[in-house]
Parts: structure tokens; sequence; C-alpha cells
């Protein structure tokens, strides 16, 4: 395994990047999904990626790679330029590992839901808190951690507001 103990991390920030292009509407239904597989085996302690054939087995076109990786390479490199390790707040990777797995869990599955506006945070909060993990980097993790406070006060305020709307429409 080339990147050892942080494959998992490395793939959760690849599936996370995935999330945050402009994509048509319900593509989180199968792109939020990895997420949630991922950040479980995280949690679970797993030191080895897996997941199930029919992720595997899906592919894209010659033509929408290139797209995706020329829309997203400027960004990775400028990103890699700010990303080293610093100001790690574990002692064990083990720890940090399911700590940051359960949080990831949860932002993976309110990705997966179709919730208008509600899913591009969340991936960018796994994407940082992906690479915080990947590289070590606390600031990074601190950036996704704030990002992630960020989403779920985005969902509170779509669900309060759906919840108001509707409650009023019907009583």
């Amino acid at each position: 395994m080339a990147l050892g103990d942080r494959s998992l991390a490395a793939l959760l920030a690849f599936f996370a990047a995935i999330n945050l292009l402009p994509l048509p509407p319900g593509t989180t239904l199968f792109l939020g999904p990895p997420l949630m597989i991922i950040s479980a085996q995280m949690v679970l302690g797993q030191g080895k990626v897996w997941l199930p054939r029919r992720i595997l087995d899906r592919s894209i076109g010659a033509s929408q790679f290139r797209s995706m990786t020329g829309r997203l390479m400027p960004r990775l490199l400028w990103l890699e330029k700010l990303v080293k390790p610093r100001l790690w707040p574990f002692s064990s990777n083990k720890a940090a590992d399911r700590i940051l797995g359960v949080i990831a869990f949860v932002l993976g599955t309110v990705v997966t839901l179709p919730i208008p506006f509600g899913n591009w945070m969340p991936a960018f909060a796994i994407f940082l808190i992906s690479l915080g993990i990947s590289e070590r980097d606390g600031v990074l993790l601190i950036a996704g951690l704030a990002a992630a406070a960020v989403a779920f006060a985005i969902i509170v305020l779509i669900f309060g507001t759906a919840h108001a709307a509707f409650g009023f429409l019907f009583h």
C-alpha cells in the first residue's frame, strides 16, 4: 500500500473533491456513499481500503476524467503548497482516525442526502479534514472542523426553515 496508514484519508479526500465539482443534481446519491464507507472503515480502525464491487466497477469516460482532472489539478497544486505537517493535536494516529472518522461519517451521510444547497459544505469539510489527516496538518484540521460546524449550521437552518414553512402550511 503506497500511502500506508494514510490511504483511507487520501481516498476520502479524493471522493470529497469529486463532490465539490459542479455536477448534476442527484449525483451525491452515488458519490456520497463512498465517503460513508471509507469513513466507517476509519472508525473501525481498518488499515486497508475496501469498496463494494459496484463502486469499483463504475467508470467514467476519458473526456470526463480529463475535465475533472483539469478542474481539480490547479487547485490541488495550489493547496499542496499550503499543506504541511504542523500542530497535530493527536498523539495516536489510530485515535485520530477513529474520532475524525465519526465526524466524516456524519458529514458523508449529509452529503448523500438530497438536501438542496446542503451538500457542498459537508464535502468541503471532509476534504479539509482528510487532507489534514493525510498530512498531519493541525491547522488544516481546524479549518476542516470549522467548515464542519458551518455545514451543520447550514443543515439546521435548512431543516428549521423547511419545518417552519411546512408547519405554517399545514397548521
